[in-house]
């Protein structure tokens, strides 16, 4: 990559010092030693501020190209706190699979492929915190990590083998192609998961919602027929 933006920063300094030397020799006497010096001088200061832009925005354009040196989502490192028999198994195993994560994000070079595991650790995350917030979840997320979570690593797994073989193959590649789609479906199970976890959530703030209407009724202090009133009266 460095030898990259060398070579084109190279290039647009010498193209740019031809082009400034072509029209400042069709202006100045270049025969007389001032005219040449300048053109000289000029020529030169016109190729190092093109091949330092050129290279500035080689390294930019390579930076946004090359995929995140590091995954979204980590493990909490933070100082361990129980939340309970049932809850810490979950964040312990939720930590062991983001670190696993982790790893193959960093061993596989497909920026596809990394972009998945991204999403897949951000979902998981979110479905190992939520044991925290609702430990009625816990039947459900257990369900989750005991199958799902270890089988999408295993794919993961056989896919950063397969692609390191560095050679290309039916089988291989096949292979491959299946894991890649299958992250894709694991991705779309993996929110539809998320979001059944707040079901119990939903019917609760629905349940809140009617209570408050019918107190709101009660008490007269719904709707606006009030303000209808003292508006009429005026």
């Amino acid at each position: 990559m460095a030898r990259n933006r060398r070579r084109r920063s190279g290039v647009g300094s010498i193209y740019s010092f031809l082009i400034a030397w072509i029209i400042l020799s069709s202006i100045l006497p270049m025969y007389q030693l001032w005219a040449l010096l300048f053109t000289l001088g000029s020529c030169s200061f016109v190729a190092y501020l093109v091949g330092k832009a050129v290279g500035r925005k080689a390294a930019r354009e390579q930076k946004e190209a090359a995929p995140q040196d590091r995954p979204a989502v980590k493990p909490s490192t933070a100082a361990k706190k129980s939340y309970g028999p049932e809850i810490d198994p979950i964040i312990e195993e939720g930590n062991r699979a983001l670190s696993e994560m982790g790893r193959l994000y960093m061993s596989i070079k497909d920026p596809e492929v990394r972009t998945k595991i991204n999403e897949i650790m951000r979902i998981t995350d979110k479905i190992t915190q939520d044991a925290i917030q609702d430990p009625n979840d816990i039947p459900q997320i257990k369900k989750f990590m005991n199958y799902y979570l270890p089988t999408t690593i295993k794919l993961l797994n056989a896919y950063d083998r397969m692609s390191s073989q560095g050679i290309e193959g039916e089988n291989l590649d096949k292979s491959m192609k299946n894991i890649n789609e299958m992250l894709d479906a694991a991705i779309v199970a993996y929110k539809k998961r998320l979001d059944s976890l707040f079901a119990n959530q939903a019917l609760d703030i629905e349940t809140d919602i009617q209570v408050m209407n019918t107190m709101l009724a009660r008490e007269g202090l719904s709707g606006n027929k009030d303000f209808e009133v003292s508006q009429a009266t005026q």
